[in-house]
């Protein structure tokens, strides 16, 4: 059995040769994410399901009012699509940081929710967070390590990569991050019925909503429905909506930088002031400021969150 020194070397050296800009692999559901920036300019990400595995550098992300930390050694573990703003820690040109990433699909995680101890099967009643982070022990550093050696072994990958995927799955099912895992494989939890409001506010978040519409939704009583939204995004339906607006806005504003109340309006806002001030306060600066500061920026890899 290989150190956890050793064996996150070597995952951070097979990230370095293996990672391109669209983070993106020759195995299906597995990224590769290799940062170096100052972390003085923050991401703004939508996430999807997602796990992160960190072998170099760090990243602070905030979520509503919760800030989450991971840096190497650490896992990230993203249960649901929500807003997010991160900064990179411990990273430079010099360092990089590098992250091993494992799209989730529900199907494969509730297959093996089957095969699981009864105790660890058993769904929690309350709230989880979409987000949550904590160590990757060394059963889980060396089948990352085993997956990666897969992108220089192609012939083995198509084999193989599906079976260590379950690995990789079965060893966050089973250890101190497995409720929250558990959220994504359990059709009828709290959280798929939470995700089935969050996905028709990503896709219609230009519409007005009615919180006892999201509720009828979720199956739940709108007092219900409000406390686990919140208790899953950090956030209130409204908030959420709010942020998706602005984030689809400032992808916009690359494309049309000079059609500033358009865009407004594209996403929701009658009101060019209202637009112009919310727009401010979650990225610090005006609507058309930004733009131009964004077209004169570098262009930067990807994150994987």
């Amino acid at each position: 059995m290989h150190t956890r020194a050793a064996l996150l070397a070597e995952i951070g050296d097979r990230i370095a040769r293996h990672a391109r800009p669209d983070m993106t692999t020759s195995i299906d559901g597995v990224l590769l994410s290799k940062v170096a920036t100052d972390g003085s300019t923050p991401d703004y990400t939508l996430t999807e399901p997602l796990l992160v595995v960190m072998a170099q550098g760090g990243k602070r992300l905030l979520l509503g009012d919760r800030t989450y930390e991971y840096r190497a050694g650490h896992c990230l573990l993203v249960a649901a699509t929500v807003p997010v703003t991160g900064h990179y820690v411990d990273t430079s040109a010099a360092s990089p940081s590098l992250g091993f990433g494992l799209a989730l699909r529900p199907a494969e995680i509730a297959a093996l929710m089957l095969r699981a101890p009864g105790e660890r099967r058993r769904r929690t009643e309350h709230p989880e967070s979409a987000i949550t982070t904590g160590d990757a022990d060394v059963d889980l550093l060396d089948a990352v390590a085993r997956m990666l050696r897969l992108l220089d072994r192609p012939d083995d990958a198509a084999v193989l990569a599906p079976l260590i995927e379950r690995e990789i799955l079965w060893r966050v099912l089973t250890g101190p991050l497995g409720p929250t895992l558990r959220q994504i494989g359990s059709a009828d939890g709290n959280l798929a019925h939470v995700s089935r409001t969050i996905s028709w506010l990503r896709n219609n978040y230009a519409q007005p909503v009615r919180i006892d519409d999201l509720a009828s939704m979720a199956g739940m009583s709108s007092s219900a429905y409000h406390r686990h939204f919140r208790g899953v995004t950090a956030m209130t339906p409204l908030q959420f909506q709010k942020c998706i607006r602005l984030q689809h806005a400032r992808s916009l504003l690359l494309a049309r930088p000079g059609d500033v109340a358009g865009i407004g309006h594209t996403v929701g806002y009658d009101s060019p002031s209202q637009f112009n001030r919310e727009y401010r306060r979650l990225f610090g600066v005006p609507p058309g400021r930004d733009a131009e500061r964004l077209r004169d920026q570098p262009s930067r890899a990807v994150a994987l969150v």
